[in-house]
């Protein structure tokens, strides 16, 4: 199995993992560019999983599997849901990369309108209602309680992130796009308050959660290596550049959220104010904002695969180039106060 050194992923499982003994069986659940995912059964039928960096040469600071599991560890002693951990290795002589070792937890990942469909529309509505109290219940977490007070800076999230985004814009665009010039110039100059500071997990959707498609629940959260300390807002905000409103056609193919049954973005974003007490009458700005950053990330993926740094990969550039336009004018829409 690829990214697996199986003899000696088995002598540390089986001496750092309780209960756990080889031979083990690896199957792979995701991999890609992102943190790749394997589903590891033990002699005895255990199911496991563990998660590693994506293969190649990458940035430590982007794939930094103790980080992600100090923070798993963390959330789990509260009541968000999360798969629980089960031991980390940092040792790269084990499998040429750290590597985490979490829970088996049941449920799907609802990413595409046709994993969507096997979610009851009895359900999806309490799974949308669900997904949504979640994030609240993560948003409420006291950070120094459960020992994440120091995981990054506490103030100036988001005049932070609009100052990297908007360098990073500069640095890797292929052609000129006003649009994002004018998204990152009002955004700069509309910096809001943050009002506290909590766990923002970066990439909060159905795509990056378990659902219950049994109950309509959300049975674990999913992919933290986004995460850091910041406005909850901007969490709340990302959900929304996503999220299709049932009977508006649907412009992602990696979320289920247009099916019908599914609830409005408008009814999340009041339910969610409702839970936290939080005032969401800027949401507008903080989709923008996140809108603007996945802009940003799609152009320089665009710039990787136009310029050949992505191998001989044959992908079809023009949907890349298109997305980035997309998200500029969704942006500027969100600001202008049409979330």
């Amino acid at each position: 199995m690829q990214g697996i050194d199986e003899a000696k992923v088995e002598a540390w499982l089986n001496a750092n993992i309780e209960g756990a003994q080889g031979p083990y069986t690896y199957d792979l659940i995701a991999g890609g560019r992102s943190n790749i995912t394997f589903r590891v059964t033990d002699a005895n039928g255990l199911q496991m999983v563990l998660r590693r960096p994506p293969m190649g040469h990458v940035l430590a600071t982007a794939h930094d599997m103790a980080r992600e599991h100090r923070i798993i560890s963390a959330v789990g002693k509260t009541g968000v849901p999360v798969p629980r951990t089960l031991g980390v290795c940092t040792d790269e002589e084990v499998n040429g990369a750290p590597f985490y070792v979490m829970a088996f937890v049941p449920g799907i990942v609802l990413d595409s309108p046709e994993k969507g469909q096997l979610l009851p529309e009895h359900l999806r509505t309490k799974a949308s209602e669900d997904l949504i109290d979640v994030l609240a219940d993560l948003h409420a977490v006291d950070i120094d309680a459960v020992g994440l007070g120091d995981l990054a800076k506490r103030e100036g999230y988001v005049e932070r992130q609009v100052k990297r985004w908007s360098t990073q814009w500069a640095n890797s665009k292929t052609r000129e796009l006003p649009a994002v010039e004018e998204v990152a110039a009002l955004l700069a100059a509309n910096i809001p308050e943050q009002h506290g500071v909590s766990i923002a997990h970066g990439d909060y959707r159905f795509g990056n959660v378990l659902t219950n498609v049994e109950n309509g629940t959300i049975a674990a959260v999913l992919d933290w290596e986004l995460c850091t300390l910041g406005d909850p807002l901007a969490d709340l905000g990302y959900v929304g550049i996503y999220w299709t409103d049932p009977g508006v056609p649907t412009m992602r193919f990696n979320d289920p959220s247009g099916l019908p049954g599914n609830c409005s973005y408008a009814h999340l974003v009041e339910r969610y104010a409702t839970r936290t007490g939080r005032d969401v009458s800027n949401i507008g700005y903080y989709k923008a904002f996140a809108s603007f950053r996945l802009a940003v990330i799609s152009e320089g993926v665009y710039a990787r695969y136009l310029h050949g740094a992505m191998g001989d990969q044959e992908v079809d550039l023009e949907p890349l180039k298109l997305g980035t336009e997309t998200l500029a004018e969704g942006a500027l829409r969100a600001l202008k106060g049409n979330i």
